[in-house]
């Protein structure tokens, strides 16, 4: 990435999605488009509004949730005081980010594709459906813990297979864990997984993943700073020992590439 891929851009508009603890924790942030060539479904940006002070120094990361000439949308979820800043902007306000980052998921339109999302990990998917040329051949299955409302769901399964799992209660875990191994070994065959959302969550599709010899991409959700690789903030193990940036070298590793 070069500075020029870094620049402000206005806020567009600020949606709250569905209701859960409280009106906003699921917002959907709407961006002007900040005039790249392109970008591809999996890759990130890091966003800092201009008007943050000192108190917040870095940028927050956010999977690219859609995309196009006009506008660039982000799905969020309130969970810090940096995503609590960010659902507080207005229209107009002056947004810095930097992006695209990051290498993107696989696409194979005539490979029958599982997308496997755990909470908020359902972001990166939205665009992955709606640019894919087969989406026939998608499946999404999606475990969240939060009404299902909260989420872009209903939008994606228009287009692609979908079945959803809600973890009310810690009882629910181990039906959940045993679709997903259901599903990775049907898809084991001929097929491609992709998988986003919490470590363990994606820890258990690398098990099975690895079991049942599935080809298997997970997208890495570490704390970050700048984006760009240069304050090691992210870094995670490759298979053989070896610390790599998630931001540059990922966040989209091979499974079998990747310690979790």
């Amino acid at each position: 990435m070069s500075l020029r891929d870094c620049r402000n851009v206005k806020v567009l508009d600020v949606v709250p999605v569905g209701q859960s603890k409280r009106p906003g924790d699921f917002f959907e942030l709407v961006l002007e488009y900040p005039g790249w060539g392109g970008w591809k479904p999996g890759q990130f940006v890091m966003v800092r509004p201009v008007s943050w002070g000192p108190e917040l120094v870095w940028g927050r990361p956010f999977s690219i949730c859609r995309g196009d000439e006009k506008s660039l949308t982000l799905f969020v979820q309130r969970v810090g005081r940096g995503t609590e800043r960010l659902s507080q902007v207005l229209p107009g306000e002056d947004v810095t980010i930097w992006g695209p980052l990051g290498n993107s998921f696989a696409v194979e339109p005539e490979t029958p594709t599982l997308m496997l999302a755990g909470g908020i990990g359902i972001a990166p998917f939205c665009g992955y459906i709606e640019r894919h040329a087969a989406p026939e051949n998608l499946k999404l299955f999606f475990a969240h813990r939060m009404p299902l409302e909260c989420y872009p769901y209903a939008a994606m399964t228009q287009k692609a297979q979908g079945q959803n799992m809600l973890e009310a209660q810690p009882e629910d875990l181990a039906g959940i864990i045993d679709q997903m191994g259901a599903l990775i070994r049907e898809y084991a065959d001929g097929g491609l997984v992709l998988c986003c959302g919490p470590t363990p969550f994606m820890k258990t599709a690398q098990r099975f993943a690895l079991e049942h010899g599935a080809r298997l991409q997970v997208s890495l959700e570490n704390r970050m700073a700048c984006g760009v690789g240069a304050c090691l903030g992210c870094v995670c193990k490759d298979e053989k020992g070896h610390h790599t940036q998630v931001c540059t070298k990922g966040p989209i590793f091979w499974a079998d590439k990747v310690e979790l």
